[in-house]
């Protein structure tokens, strides 16, 4: 039995490698000073026999495993670490996509509002045109009655003073009327009537003269220019140039007004056979109508 066999089993604690191998290199040495000395003892010495355990290396696994724990431990940090960036990416993104998507709804709720309103006011727009519109026509109207109560009045005077030879003069003036309705024009009443009935179909703008869109005036006065007559630009201006002419009595060329001639606020072109070429409003254009379509307030004769 060993000397120690009385001392109890207990587990060292394990030493580090640099320790182990510390102790392994001080026990190389002993052993080469007794290996010297019994070199250097007497010939006839008996040989040392005893021998000496050496201390094992198998601890050094322990450090490489040590070492490859701990570097396995750092690339699974390195590992965490580079996740915990990842999602925080992930989660970056999704939050600007959240916020963009955000933006854009607002961005295509703010156009469908605009288009709404915009459709809103294009109906409120049409809607006043066509109350001015019909407001003009009334205008229209009501100064057709007083103009045609007046005239009756005149004519009931003019009969009451003349007597009976009036009536003949009457019927002349009748028949000469209704030839003249259907008279060709020639020379520059031609070249007044040819241009207003070549813009027909073109759109009326207010303030338009051509060469695709007119107001009344801007029509007349390019007809006229185009016989190598030029007139004022504005309506009641033209109304006021020549000579006044009765609707009985029209001639093509003739310039028709609607309101006092002083105060026009529409003009035309009599074109002859009972019709005129007028730039209307902008929901018919530049159209060839029937005097009994919208008869005028008067005319003016400038030729």
């Amino acid at each position: 039995m060993s000397h120690t066999a009385h001392i109890p089993s207990h587990r060292k604690p394990r030493r580090s490698a640099s320790k182990l191998a510390l102790r392994a290199g001080v026990a190389g040495g002993v052993l080469g000073t007794i290996a010297v000395a019994g070199a250097a003892g007497p010939a006839n010495a008996e040989p040392v026999t005893e021998t000496i355990e050496m201390p094992t290396l198998g601890s050094l696994d322990v450090g490489t495993n040590l070492a490859s724990a701990v570097a396995a431990s750092a690339e699974a940090s390195q590992q965490e670490a580079l996740d915990q960036s990842l999602q925080s990416l992930e989660q970056a993104a999704l939050k600007k996509a959240a916020q963009d998507a955000k933006k854009a709804k607002a961005e295509a709720d703010r156009k469908a509002e605009a288009e709404r309103a915009e459709k809103a006011r294009l109906k409120a727009e049409k809607e006043r045109q066509e109350a001015a519109e019909a407001a003009t026509r009334a205008s229209r109207s009501e100064e057709r009655t007083r103009l045609s109560t007046t005239s009756s009045s005149s004519t009931g005077s003019s009969d009451s003073s003349d007597g009976g030879g009036s009536s003949s003069s009457d019927d002349g003036s009748s028949a000469s009327d209704s030839g003249s309705r259907t008279q060709a024009p020639s020379g520059s009443a031609a070249s007044i009537v040819d241009f207003a009935r070549a813009q027909v179909g073109d759109s009326y703008v207010t303030g338009g003269t051509g060469p695709n869109s007119w107001d009344c005036s801007g029509l007349v006065q390019a007809a006229y220019r185009a016989a190598g007559i030029d007139l004022p630009r504005i309506s009641y201006q033209q109304s006021s140039m020549g000579s006044s002419v009765s609707l009985d009595n029209l001639q093509p060329g003739d310039i028709l007004y609607w309101g006092s001639r002083s105060g026009s606020y529409h003009v035309a072109v009599y074109v002859g056979g009972g019709n005129y070429v007028g730039a209307q409003n902008s929901s018919t254009g530049v159209v060839e109508r029937s005097l009994d379509w919208d008869p005028p307030s008067g005319a003016v004769r400038i030729l």
